[in-house]
């Protein structure tokens, strides 16, 4: 991406009259600046509008990895009028999880990668939106010897990646519903999905073993 759509005097307005009073009503002590989009990825991520979050409850926006930031970061995509493929170009970070988070993301498709040559079984990882996706599969675009697929729609569609010969695609893996007691004390913004990653990292994948194939063809959809 080198042509920017969003610029800061025209988004930047909507941003703000959007997330103040949502942040307001919701009663977060938080404070915000949108700025010009900063590239410390550039291969994996080049956002036109970088949105950074200060104050006490930066740490409930990072809380279940993260999931109260994306929420919000969804929400005001939906809200200024972004399309579902234009998602990368606004991002919103705080601490600098983005950056932290890109780098994890992809270590984490090398070791799942590494993983799949040896046994030959796919991995899957849990959930993940369009952005996570596209970092695996970019992670993974000069490996040989695998390759990246997603699968699945809407709330499960996840990455799975293969050996590079494999004809047909695994099924999804839908993450098992919370039970009662997991939401509990835990101020109703619920679990994010589970299953442990490469060197037993949570949150991210799972090893699937066997499986019905899928009947479609390849989904190269982020």
């Amino acid at each position: 991406m080198t042509e920017k759509k969003f610029t800061l005097a025209a988004a930047g307005p909507k941003i703000e009259n959007f997330l103040k009073p949502t942040l307001k009503l919701a009663g977060f002590d938080l404070s915000f600046t949108v700025s010009e989009g900063e590239t410390p990825h550039p291969d994996f991520e080049n956002p036109d509008l970088l949105v950074r979050f200060t104050g006490p409850d930066v740490d409930l926006l990072l809380a279940n990895k993260a999931e109260l930031i994306l929420a919000l970061e969804q929400l005001t995509m939906e809200a200024i009028g972004i399309a579902p493929e234009e998602h990368s170009r606004l991002c919103f970070d705080a601490n600098d999880h983005r950056i932290l988070r890109i780098e994890e993301l992809r270590m984490s498709a090398l070791a799942a990668a590494e993983r799949v040559q040896k046994s030959r079984m796919p991995f899957h990882f849990s959930p993940m939106n369009s952005r996570e996706r596209r970092i695996i599969h970019l992670s993974l675009r000069d490996q040989t010897e695998v390759r990246s697929e997603s699968v699945g729609e809407g709330v499960i569609r996840q990455v799975v990646i293969v050996p590079a010969d494999m004809k047909t695609l695994p099924e999804p893996i839908r993450p098992p519903r919370p039970r009662p007691e997991d939401d509990s004390g835990r101020g109703g913004f619920g679990r994010g999905p589970g299953g442990r990653g490469p060197g037993g990292r949570p949150g991210f994948g799972r090893d699937r073993r066997g499986g019905p194939p899928s009947r479609g063809g390849r989904d190269r959809r982020p």
